[in-house]
């Protein structure tokens, strides 16, 4: 369960005081896919942050399987930020010289796990996200972007997180592959049990998403689909 109360950030800019997240409360039960939509600036992207513990809130808290972040270290965070969540990013974020399979192991190598379970897990978790075995060898900067972004799917699930966090993950793909990729989330949550969160700009994208959100001026608030 993950649970968000209250969250405030707040910036200073100048003499001005930006506050991208205000009093956002939501909570999301485990294997869920959601999505949260905005304009760009609408801070989406702080939201992530502050749920993945990259950053720090002004106030509220983010509570995990009962365990509150505003009360951990930052050694914890730390820790936390490696076990529990996994990250999904527009810009893919792979490591170019490395081949598929070694990017989805080097979580798991910094997580202390044995190099043969590392190759055996990632081998699965790159036939899961359905990309084809000849190319799981292959270096990530000869992939297309659909399969870069499928490695980093399989990347964000190595260590089994409770979140995995998905920062505008079809912004660089075509739509036909942006689905496919949405398509694969959706199946993940269900599979792995892992609560998926979904930030972006597209609306065709996140009415794929069993719930939704819109962000708009540092609110969150939730759409319901008629009939439903």
């Amino acid at each position: 369960m993950i649970e968000v109360k209250d969250l405030v950030r707040r910036f200073k800019s100048g003499d001005r005081t930006i506050t991208p997240v205000n009093g956002v409360s939501f909570e999301f039960g485990k294997g869920s896919l959601a999505s949260i939509v905005g304009k760009s600036g609408s801070g989406k992207s702080t939201l992530l942050s502050l749920l993945g513990a990259l950053d720090k809130p002004t106030s509220g808290d983010v509570v995990v399987d009962g365990v509150s972040l505003a009360g951990l270290p930052d050694g914890k965070l730390t820790e936390y930020r490696r076990r529990d969540i996994g990250f999904v990013f527009q810009q893919f974020n792979l490591i170019p010289n490395l081949s598929a399979l070694d990017n989805v192991m080097l979580p798991m190598e910094f997580a202390g796990i044995r190099k043969a379970a590392r190759a055996q897990r990632a081998r699965e978790l790159l036939e899961q996200v359905q990309l084809e075995p000849e190319k799981h060898t292959r270096r990530t900067n000869r992939l297309s972007g659909g399969e870069q972004q499928r490695v980093a799917i399989a990347r964000a699930l190595a260590n089994e997180p409770k979140l995995i966090l998905a920062d505008e993950p079809t912004g660089n793909l075509d739509e036909q592959t942006g689905e496919h990729i949405i398509e694969l989330l959706s199946s993940l949550s269900r599979d792995h049990n892992t609560t998926i969160l979904v930030v972006t700009h597209d609306r065709g994208l996140a009415q794929k998403t069993d719930r939704r959100f819109r962000l708009q001026q540092g609110r969150l608030n939730e759409e319901v689909t008629a009939g439903k």
